[in-house]
């Protein structure tokens, strides 16, 4: 049994600060408005996040198994939805998110990073802890760290008298999105498409914020993308001009995802290719057999999950009508 399965009789958790709260906050999804005295008594967590966030998504099904197995005995669970890219600051698109991912704690709306900056944070995801007093006695930053997380979670609800919390730690069997990466065969590294923190880019001939046609050289090399077709390449993203487009991405890893969004157009048909063929068994959720994808929405599409062999390939999505708007590659 992991150490961190005791929490009675872990060492002493240290006083990081204090809950700041949430004022910053422009609107609340599954709860009213949340301040510091409605927490009082209780152990809260609260988790930064943002719905594109492939890194975040990983640690989901632990946050909300956590949720649901620790309410009863005193534990709250705050999301603080601050954006990452432009679209998501809607509220509409993070509520039809919260609902798709099955979130039912409170969430914090946080477009304007106001209660980023009272939190002092710097990262998606970022997990604090808080005991009962308000005073923050741990942070996870990042994926991973679920057993001591947990382990926290249970020692500072000891601390607080509740003495019927289990021992154990909840077995979750995340799929989706939510599956943990093959970090064993991670070989290539998240890819901004827009200019701010892009890197990468194969395409001769790059301007700024300036409508060009591009083409895919060949070969790619291993982590190197580019562009076929009119597109303007603007600060944080790749947007699709011309009538048809392509993206292209030489990548090792099991998944691959693309965040992508229609911008204000219709939803825009797309296919996937891999290696020049139709994905078949190594579609991702988003696709089907045949590399048919719609684009309806701007969100994390997974394009790619391999169920065999794990080796270099490449990705390459053609969109069937103008408009499409590429932010960032994942992989997983």
């Amino acid at each position: 049994m992991s150490l961190f399965s005791r929490p009675r009789d872990s060492a002493p958790l240290p006083v990081e600060g204090r809950l700041p709260g949430f004022n910053g906050a422009t609107g609340w999804l599954n709860s009213p408005a949340l301040a510091p005295s409605d927490l009082r008594g209780k152990v809260v967590l609260v988790d930064f996040w943002t719905y594109t966030c492939i890194n975040w998504l990983r640690t989901l099904a632990y946050v909300r198994a956590w949720a649901d197995r620790y309410r009863d005995e005193g534990l709250v669970v705050v999301g603080v939805h601050t954006p990452e890219f432009p679209f998501e600051r809607d509220a509409d698109n993070v509520r039809r998110a919260v609902q798709d991912m099955a979130i039912e704690y409170p969430v914090a709306l946080d477009p304007d990073f106001e209660v980023w900056r009272a939190f002092e944070n710097q990262y998606w995801p970022a997990a604090y802890f808080a005991d009962v007093e308000g005073r923050i006695r741990h942070h996870q930053f990042g994926e991973g760290g679920y057993e001591e997380c947990e382990a926290v979670i249970q020692r500072l609800l000891h601390e607080a008298g509740r003495d019927g919390v289990a021992d154990d730690l909840v077995s979750v069997t995340p799929a989706g999105f939510e599956a943990q990466a093959d970090w064993g065969n991670l070989e290539s590294p998240e890819t901004y498409v827009g200019y701010e923190q892009g890197r990468n880019f194969a395409s001769p001939g790059f301007a700024a914020d300036e409508p060009r046609t591009y083409v895919v050289p060949e070969p790619l090399n291993l982590n190197d993308w580019a562009l076929a077709g009119d597109w303007t390449i603007t600060s944080r993203a790749g947007v699709l001009e011309g009538a048809e487009g392509s993206i292209a991405y030489h990548f090792h890893a099991r998944d691959a995802h693309l965040v992508i969004s229609p911008g204000a157009r219709d939803p825009i048909p797309f296919r996937v290719l891999l290696d020049g063929q139709a994905p078949r068994q190594s579609h991702g959720v988003d696709v089907d057999e045949d590399g048919n994808g719609l684009l309806r929405d701007g969100r994390l599409y997974q394009l790619v999950r391999q169920h065999d062999e794990v080796r270099e390939r490449t990705l390459e999505i053609t969109f069937l009508e103008p408009g499409a708007e590429a932010y960032a590659f994942t992989f997983g």
